[in-house]
């Protein structure tokens, strides 16, 4: 700043000549702006305890990363590295992937109960107005859940949620109309865990995998069957404990109930006739399934009659109408081994006791006892 000389861009517009002792020392805009030299302010120099004046012109040292990667490349490349990771930390523990944890098919056993005559048939308050189907509740309010109690490693909380989720897929899978009518899966598919779902809907699809349908609800044929009674009569109860060393809950669930059906195409002045179903099921719940509300069906057990054993009930379960007989007798001992624990042995089932046999696989046939028959 030495010596007399013009500003940068010339002589400052409106400086006279009267002001020519001065003239060096006028300082423009553009005087400033050409300055090498910037001294920071007395503020700035108290809080970054830094040099007084820095070098306007000096080159700024290269980034640790390269003089040849900007800023912003930098950003836009933590962006796209960060939406990377995120999209795969999704994808592995999205719900519909199924890789997050393999679930076993359940066990089924669906048994066919065979009359040992004629069925018989009445009104609906006749058929189910008497004998042990009277004692039973209407709907979920026959099915008895217990007094939550906290585990070794589930609270009372998880338990009592546990239970809840429990009867709301027996309720689903037992007692919804749309669902025995085969109108709709939903209710109870909702339920299940994600790969649970996928087992379902092949078991309607039928096909020689998987576990059969009718064990994992209860539904009719509509074109064949129709409850002459929306309300299903059953009774329940439900038992809790730990299993996989306090892994998860499980809940055992035995149950019956009674549906009054008749032939789809009957008028409802035709007689109604009761049909049986005794189910035991396992249910199966970790703190994951709890929290995503989430059920996983580990068996199920299935007596239902009177029904045929020359039909096939995987798929939907087709009930005897009354004053219908069977085409044979069907019993347990046409299919079942001598061996009297072999799970397929449920000769003389009584609808109303709760199935205690060892888990199997697939369709057996019983014979029917417990309920009377035409003329008693």
């Amino acid at each position: 700043m030495a010596g007399r000389s013009e500003p940068p861009e010339g002589t400052p517009t409106g400086f006279s000549g009267e002001d020519e002792e001065w003239r060096s020392t006028v300082f423009d805009e553009s005087f400033v702006r050409a300055a090498r030299i910037e001294e920071f302010s007395a503020q700035h120099r108290l809080e970054e305890e830094t040099s007084p004046v820095r070098n306007r012109f000096a080159p700024v040292p290269e980034s640790r990363w390269g003089s040849g990667l900007p800023a912003q490349g930098i950003v836009l490349g933590l962006i796209v590295l960060t939406a990377l990771a995120v999209a795969v930390l999704l994808g592995t523990h999205s719900p519909y992937t199924g890789t997050v944890e393999y679930t076993t098919p359940p066990w089924t056993v669906v048994v066919p109960l065979v009359p040992g005559s004629e069925v018989p048939g009445g009104t609906v308050e006749e058929v189910t107005g008497e004998g042990p189907v009277a004692d039973l509740g209407v709907g979920a309010a026959g099915l008895e859940v217990p007094e939550a109690r906290r585990t070794e490693e589930f609270g009372r909380e998880q338990v009592a949620q546990a239970l809840a989720l429990a009867k709301e897929y027996v309720v689903a899978a037992t007692l919804t109309p749309e669902v025995l009518t085969g109108a709709t899966v939903l209710p109870v598919r909702g339920l299940l865990r994600p790969e649970q779902q996928r087992q379902l809907d092949r078991s309607l699809a039928g096909g020689d995998e998987g576990s059969v349908a009718t064990g994992w609800l209860i539904r009719f044929d509509p074109s064949v069957v129709a409850l002459a009674d929306p309300r299903v009569r059953t009774g329940g109860n439900f038992t809790v404990r730990e299993v996989g060393a306090g892994r998860a809950l499980e809940v055992s669930v035995a149950l019956v109930a009674a549906y009054a059906v008749r032939p789809a195409d009957a008028d409802t002045d035709e007689p109604a006739s009761l049909f049986l179903v005794q189910r035991r099921l396992r249910l199966e719940f970790t703190e994951q399934d709890l929290r995503d509300r989430r059920v996983v069906l580990v068996g199920s057990q299935v007596a239902a009659g009177p029904a045929d054993c020359a039909v096939d009930p995987s798929r939907e379960l087709r009930p005897l109408f009354a004053g219908e007989r069977p085409t044979g007798d069907g019993g347990a001992g046409d299919r079942a081994g001598e061996d009297p624990d072999d799970p397929s042995g449920f000769g003389g089932t009584d609808p109303f006791s709760v199935l205690d046999r060892s888990a199997g696989e697939g369709v057996v046939c019983g014979t029917l006892r417990g309920t009377p028959t035409a003329g008693e």
